[in-house]
């Protein structure tokens, strides 16, 4: 394949069972893009292609910097051999994805500070009741700008659903060591605690190098002990106990004990990197509208811009997990101060002031979280 559309064709950068993303150059704007392809064996398939399209309009539909855009489609040349089969154009981020990171490892405040960038993309989603239901770290992509400060940004949005919609879903899709219990188990009703889920496991796997629990198929998490909770991790990695209950909590069996929104989880993981490295929030950047010429274009590409579909891998086997007592609710008593942006307007020493009292506010409410669950260890006992 030479050309698509108007777009020239370098090199293929990930497959799935769905598509092929390849790696093409704009040359009328002179610019690197990446390619979505149907596979030809789906083309026929009226579902999986109407979920294709619906992906591209998706990721047209919402303007924000925290989505890779999607700027045109097209459908491919009928003599080519293959023709008929949908194509999207998007945005290339070229910083390579959140998986390239897991697996060279990174020091535990900035992986918290990237999922937490990672939450806030994903509540933007949820804000235009969108569910992403496959959030995986090569789902997560890294955008670096001249300056050094990072961007998470959301990509394949193949399996997403809009809320409205959900009752008519058909298809169990997402990659099982991410996925949520109630996805595994196809319930049709799912919420954006499917993917606070994801995202809590995400970090764990970011801060570790694993996902929380050993999942090599769907049928792994069916037949989970709904009790199993995941391995305590702050000690290993420096963090205070309090990451350990937010881990706990977002990784909870029961939807309904997990924080309700990715924006509160965000606020928790800021709160605990701030702990760790206080000066690393200067190297991490998520601007509401940063123009579009901000958006960095480099030459290699990323391990994965996957597409829909991807066969999951089997994770590594590792030590069995201790097991903890059941999770509590998160706390619903999270200052909401937390969760609103600072005025620009206001003096430097007032920001600093209100910042300090909204992380004091945050770590008080988390500390409050761990002591509640320590007594009903005591309880328990």
């Amino acid at each position: 394949m030479e050309k698509v559309g108007r777009y020239r064709v370098e090199q293929r950068i990930g497959a799935g069972s769905f598509a092929t993303v390849w790696l093409g150059h704009d040359d009328e704007l002179d610019v690197p893009v990446a390619i979505k392809v149907l596979a030809d064996n789906w083309s026929g398939n009226t579902d999986v292609r109407n979920r294709f399209l619906a992906e591209a309009r998706i990721m047209r539909r919402i303007r924000d910097p925290r989505l890779v855009q999607v700027y045109d489609i097209g459908t491919l040349d009928e003599n080519d051999g293959a023709g008929g089969r949908p194509y999207f154009v998007m945005d290339y981020v070229a910083g390579g994805s959140l998986n390239d990171l897991r697996k060279a490892g990174l020091e535990p405040a900035r992986a918290l500070r990237l999922c937490a960038g990672a939450c806030r993309a994903l509540e933007v989603l949820h804000q235009h009741d969108i569910i992403h239901r496959d959030v995986t770290p090569g789902n997560l992509l890294l955008s670096v700008d001249d300056n050094g400060a990072e961007r998470v940004l959301v990509a394949d949005l193949g399996v997403a659903k809009s809320l409205i919609d959900a009752v008519g879903a058909t298809m169990t899709a997402g990659t099982p060591s991410y996925m949520a219990p109630e996805q595994a188990a196809g319930v049709v009703q799912l919420d954006r605690r499917a993917d606070v889920y994801s995202l809590t496991a995400v970090t764990y796997a970011m801060l570790t190098g694993l996902p929380p629990f050993v999942v090599g198929s769907i049928s792994d998490i069916l037949t989970r002990d709904p009790g199993l909770t995941p391995r305590p991790i702050s000690a290993t990695v420096g963090g205070p106990p309090s990451l350990d209950a937010v881990m706990l909590s977002g990784l909870a069996y029961d939807r309904e004990r997990r924080p309700p929104t990715a924006e509160l989880l965000a606020d928790g993981l800021e709160t605990i990197a701030d702990q760790l490295d206080p000066g690393s929030a200067s190297r991490t950047s998520w601007p509401v509208d940063p123009p579009a010429s901000s958006w960095s274009h480099r030459t290699k590409p990323p391990e994965s811009v996957l597409a829909t579909g991807v066969t999951p891998q089997t994770s590594p086997a590792r030590a069995p997990q201790a097991t903890m007592a059941p999770a509590s609710t998160f706390p619903s008593t999270m200052p909401t101060a937390a969760l609103v942006a600072e005025p620009s307007t206001l003096p430097t020493a007032a920001r600093r002031s209100a910042r300090t009292g909204y992380a004091v506010l945050t770590l008080a409410a988390i500390v409050l979280f761990a002591l509640s669950m320590v007594v009903t260890v005591m309880l328990l006992r």
